[in-house]
């Protein structure tokens, strides 16, 4: 992972394999094409350089491409917001290291928990780029209590979606979350390729998961912005609920995630109920962090 020159070479020409002729407006002749996709004399040709910049390109020496080569290759390859994002992370990446490498958020200050404890109504959480849950309020801590139960620390969203058995049904939409957090990670890795951490926790999963193996090798990114999470609680039962989640401009790194439900709907009233039960159990939920923290 900490090879930058492979992974924008694998990500050029996976992106490049997967766009036809017809797709980039290219006459189709007849014959077999011996390459999948478009081959580099094509992507050069549309991106306006030469073949040989381009090759040099797809080697992993991006360090240096302007803005507007990137953007040329960009519409080139039809990349999405995402992949265009991680592709100018890479380019950053492959330029000198910065004197000091900011260093991936363990911890949030206490006025951030401050914010988490004033949403009474709605499950919060903030996670740092490697999906590690720093801090979450009452409510949060509730509604992914499964993902809390798991004894690993810290907790971590990813590592508990692939290693742990209980997320397939903790997520009804198990495969898909599996998908976007592979994608999500690696926008991360554009972002903090040497972060020795991020590069332990993917190894931990590529060693023990085969199903993060294919995920990681498609070299799919993906932003984790609002949606819907379809979540089996193991007390409440089904909550559909919506997310919104936004980074926190006074923490660099950190995002922070909220759960709502629509007025009125079962969601909501589920969410009633999750309160109520977590309630009852917030001495338990402290006793159990406090425990898994110091195994």
């Amino acid at each position: 992972m900490g090879d930058i020159r492979a992974e924008i070479r694998e990500f050029l020409s996976t992106r490049r394999a997967r766009i036809t002729p017809e797709q980039a407006g290219l006459p189709a002749y007849g014959g077999n094409r011996r390459v999948k996709g478009l081959r580099r004399e094509e992507v050069a040709m549309l991106a306006g350089v030469s073949v040989d910049y381009y090759v040099r390109l797809e080697r992993g020496n991006l360090a240096g491409a302007s803005d507007s080569v990137l953007d040329a290759l960009a519409n080139t390859l039809q990349l999405d917001e995402a992949e265009r994002q991680y592709l100018y992370d890479l380019a950053r990446a492959a330029g000198p290291a910065p004197r000091r490498a900011a260093k991936p958020k363990v911890g949030v200050r206490p006025a951030v928990q401050q914010v988490l404890d004033a949403f009474t109504e709605a499950p919060a959480w903030v996670r740092n780029g490697r999906h590690d849950i720093l801090a979450a309020n009452l409510l949060g801590r509730a509604l992914y209590a499964p993902v809390f139960d798991d004894p690993h620390r810290p907790v971590n969203t990813t590592r508990f979606a692939y290693l742990n058995p209980a997320a397939r049904e903790f997520w009804r939409d198990h495969d898909l979350v599996m998908h976007d957090a592979a994608a999500m990670l690696r926008m991360e890795v554009g972002k903090n390729p040497h972060d020795p951490e991020l590069v332990k926790l993917v190894g931990e999963l590529s060693t023990q998961s085969e199903q993060f193996r294919e995920r990681w090798a498609s070299r799919d990114v993906k932003f984790h912005r609002s949606g819907r999470k379809r979540l089996h609680h193991p007390v409440i039962g089904d909550l559909d609920l919506d997310y919104e989640s936004m980074d926190l401009p006074s923490e660099p790194g950190l995002v922070l995630n909220v759960y709502t439900a629509p007025a009125g709907s079962p969601s909501a009233d589920g969410l009633k109920l999750l309160a109520s039960w977590a309630a009852t159990h917030a001495a338990e939920f402290q006793a159990v962090d406090a425990g898994a923290s110091t195994a």
